[in-house]
């Protein structure tokens, strides 16, 4: 187990440099998935399925210092939000 008191710092990150394996994506209106589930944000779902490891995700955990054995609350209703899927322009 990590010592979650520690900082160790991990360098710069560029968000731009991930590779999602993918150019088409779902966008929609939604909110926050713990309290206080804040509306409003905008979600980005890459429509390809990526898999981490086990050690990732733990990682992940520590970073947010979330040991709650729950983290998202059930699926909600559409409620007349549109999903759009968006994707590249073919050239011709």
């Amino acid at each position: 187990m990590v010592d979650t008191e520690a900082e160790r710092s991990i360098g710069v990150f560029d968000p731009s440099e991930i590779k999602l394996g993918g150019k088409k994506y779902y966008r929609y209106m939604g909110s926050l998935t713990v309290p206080p589930c804040t509306e409003g944000v905008f979600w980005t779902i890459n429509k390809k399925i990526r898999s981490v490891s086990r050690a990732q995700v733990e990682l992940l955990r520590e970073a947010v210092h979330d040991h709650a054995e729950k983290n998202a609350r059930p699926i909600q209703l559409l409620n007349r939000r549109e999903i759009k899927l968006y994707r590249p322009k073919w050239k011709k």
